[in-house]
């Protein structure tokens, strides 16, 4: 069967979603992407210019095609019509803006929200990272249509929820490898954005507690930081000193260097729909100390909850568990090879092509297809 995937912000998780998957699958997936920055104009204008990209397709007709979330799908369709015709329209949503916490001092823009559900109004199937992030999308509809003043489409809910469903993200695991735990104090890994929705700001009070406290420990600071050094990150050098081992955004081949020799891995999300930061790490035997709140009670297995999720306001209290203690609890290491992709690709291949036997304008048995 033949794919397209068009990804309008090709960077970061979107591209290890998108190049993961065309690497896995036994269909012939073929790339349409954008550079992944300026999400805001990607959501307004890629619709008319990844239209325009099928183009370089030249004879080659998809028998579906599958659009990640930050894009105007309704007008992709309509520029695209003329090419991709009449075939079956996957939805894919890493993220939403239902629920996006905004930044402090913005005022709440309404129309990327009203984006997100007119495309998944225009999608034939609809399909989200998380079981969480399905949930959260659809019970924030009804909110966000009654800001409207009339001839709201909250009566065309339950049709796209009849649409809806759960495709968890693949992620490249085949890479790790477990290792002995080093000598020295534990270290804790935050590898997250040091941005306003992953809350930087109580991990830092965290850590501040738990130095005047006397408890040892190091550092392992990652993750994406914005040309203005955050608040957030000047505190925690302040702070720490030398505790910190490592301070900066790495390669992909230093990250995972650094990540197999931390102890315990963070976060204070105050937005996460899925968490691959965490299953990577959490499949090198790293401890997770993570928000009971999110898509992390989805993540982790009810066996686990007590053993890695904490409270509002007990995060200090589970960080002193978890640092007296930095082994991660039996069997939750290999319970994360479930998102692998040598798992997750099949999946997708016989859920895609489900979806393209199904179609209405199926004449050709693409259920035939396995490349």
């Amino acid at each position: 069967m033949r794919i397209l995937l068009v990804e309008s912000y090709f960077s970061g998780s979107h591209r290890s979603w998108a190049e993961g998957y065309a690497t896995h699958s036994e269909h012939d997936v073929r790339l349409i992407t954008h550079p992944g920055e300026w999400w805001k104009w990607r959501m307004q204008g890629s619709a008319v210019t990844l239209a325009s990209a099928l183009g370089s397709l030249d004879d080659w007709k998809p028998d579906l095609v599958v659009v990640s979330d930050m894009i105007d799908l309704a007008q992709y369709r309509f520029f695209a019509r003329q090419i991709l015709g009449d075939i079956p329209c996957v939805l894919y949503f890493h993220e939403s803006q239902m629920t996006y916490p905004m930044t402090p001092g913005v005022d709440p823009d309404l129309s990327y929200p009203m984006t997100n559900w007119t495309s998944a109004l225009a999608a034939d199937v609809v399909l989200f990272n998380s079981g969480y992030h399905l949930e959260v999308f659809f019970e924030a509809l009804p909110r966000l249509l009654k800001n409207f003043p009339d001839l709201t489409h909250e009566h065309l809910i339950d049709e796209v929820v009849s649409r809806g469903g759960v495709l968890p993200v693949g992620v490249d695991l085949d890479w790790i490898e477990k290792r002995p735990r080093g000598e020295g104090p534990p270290r804790v890994l935050w590898n997250h954005r040091w941005d306003h929705d992953k809350d930087p700001e109580t991990f830092v009070a965290a850590v501040q507690t738990l130095i005047h406290s006397g408890t040892e420990f190091d550092l392992v600071l990652l993750g994406w930081r914005p040309p203005q050094t955050p608040t957030a990150l000047s505190r925690v050098r302040e702070i720490a000193g030398e505790r910190i081992i490592h301070d900066q955004e790495v390669t992909i081949e230093s990250y995972r260097d650094l990540i197999t020799s931390c102890d315990v891995v963070v976060s204070t999300a105050l937005q996460e729909f899925f968490g691959i930061s965490v299953v990577d790490v959490a499949l090198a035997e790293c401890r997770p100390v993570l928000p009971n709140r999110l898509s992390y009670p989805w993540l982790i297995d009810e066996r686990w909850h007590s053993d890695v999720l904490y409270e509002s306001g007990g995060l200090v209290d589970a960080l002193r568990t978890a640092l007296s203690d930095p082994v991660s609890p039996p069997g939750l290491s290999e319970s994360m090879t479930r998102f692998s992709w040598t798992h997750m690709g099949p999946e997708y291949d016989r859920r895609f092509a489900s979806i393209a036997a199904d179609w209405p304008g199926n004449s050709a048995g693409y259920h035939q297809y396995s490349s």
